[in-house]
């Protein structure tokens, strides 16, 4: 069975809320949602950047998007009683580095107690309703670890939670939220009620990402204007992967802690081994799938924040309960990315190159 028949059987007919749907991420999940035949909603902050991908795409005409933020409660508890979700993916969240350093407390705000909102929805939800959420995943990060730079060390599961900076800190923090929460509220004695996990992903890349300060979105900026390329950190190893392939994982964890509950807990969600390289290497295979005059220098900055400069992921446990492999290594994550951003700089229909390549992946 392929990975896009055996999610349709699951996600068709279903009402999906989706956090964070305006953001690079959420899109392409909601868009994904879309394509297996679920019925999506969604409640987020307006789209962080322009252009974005919720806007080329045009999600806000294809599902219910509610515009709200996180952080207010009562306008939550009342988007679910109109979405009445079955399921419910959490992204919505502040989800850059550098921009906790300048807003620490907004970031908290919203990646803290925006998770504690969401798992006090669906426990409300859950005791004033007959028909119970039965699956919930709250996406936090590969960065929740305490992380000593130690070269070639994989983070597992199981290792101590404490982000350095306040994004990691507190992603770190809503993984504890979450577990409380599964604890206190979520134990399914009775066989009834949310199962929830959360899962932990490496760097994403891929077309319709135009945040600041991210490595692909940069390099995109500067080629377009016809600028040499300025790379920070050449020299820092991250687990990148195509934005489809935590996505998929997230939809197949909901998924599948439905038919076997025991499946409910915390997983790395990252690339094979091979596929963990320094952003320097991933600017080199920009330029070559670009071409033209697309290159790429350092420009490091004096007193820059501090960011890990080594980050891997073990994920013997996710390929272990789930059997799952990745499909898109590195190189093919980069020009599946340069594909899209070409298409869209040529002014293509997105909606349906988009489209096309969500099938492309769940079809391999």
């Amino acid at each position: 069975m392929s990975k896009l028949t055996d999610l349709k059987e699951f996600y068709s007919g279903k009402r999906v809320l989706v956090t964070g749907h305006t953001g690079f991420k959420g899109s392409w999940l909601s868009l994904m949602l879309k394509i297996l035949g679920a019925e999506v909603y969604g409640y987020s902050l307006e789209a962080p950047t322009e252009p974005s991908l919720f806007g080329i795409l045009g999600l806000k005409e294809q599902i219910h998007s509610e515009i709200g933020d996180i952080r207010d409660f009562e306008h939550l508890k009342s988007f679910f009683e109109e979405a009445r979700p079955q399921v419910v993916l959490h992204l919505a969240a502040q989800p850059i580095v550098r921009t906790s350093y300048e807003f620490p407390r907004e970031t908290y705000e919203t990646n803290v107690m925006g998770t504690v909102n969401l798992l006090e929805c669906i426990r409300n939800y859950n005791l004033s309703h007959e028909e119970k959420i039965i699956s919930c995943l709250n996406v936090t990060t590969d960065k929740v670890y305490e992380n000593n730079d130690l070269e070639n060390h994989a983070f597992k599961e199981d290792e101590k939670l404490d982000g350095y900076d306040p994004y990691s800190n507190s992603k770190s923090c809503s993984e504890l939220v979450t577990h409380s929460y599964k604890k206190s509220f979520f134990d399914l004695k009775d066989g009834k009620g949310t199962l929830i996990s959360t899962a932990r992903a490496g760097n994403v890349i891929g077309g319709g990402d135009f945040a600041k300060d991210r490595i692909i979105p940069d390099c995109v900026r500067d080629t377009v204007a016809g600028k040499m390329i300025h790379v920070r950190n050449p020299y820092s190893t991250r687990p990148y992967q195509h934005v489809l392939e935590p996505l998929y994982v997230y939809l197949l964890i909901a998924m599948k802690q439905v038919e076997k509950p025991e499946l409910s807990d915390c997983y790395n969600v990252g690339p094979d081994d091979e596929d963990a390289i320094t952003t320097g290497e991933l600017a080199d295979k920009f330029t070559a799938f670009w071409g033209d005059t697309a290159k790429w220098h350092t420009e490091a900055e004096l007193n820059a924040p501090h960011e890990a400069s080594f980050l891997k992921l073990d994920t013997t446990k996710l390929k272990e309960k789930f059997g799952w492999e990745p499909v898109w290594h590195v190189n093919d994550a980069v020009a599946q990315a340069v594909k899209w951003y070409r298409a869209w700089h040529d002014k293509e229909d997105m909606l349906l190159f988009t489209g096309n390549q969500i099938q492309e992946f769940l079809s391999e």
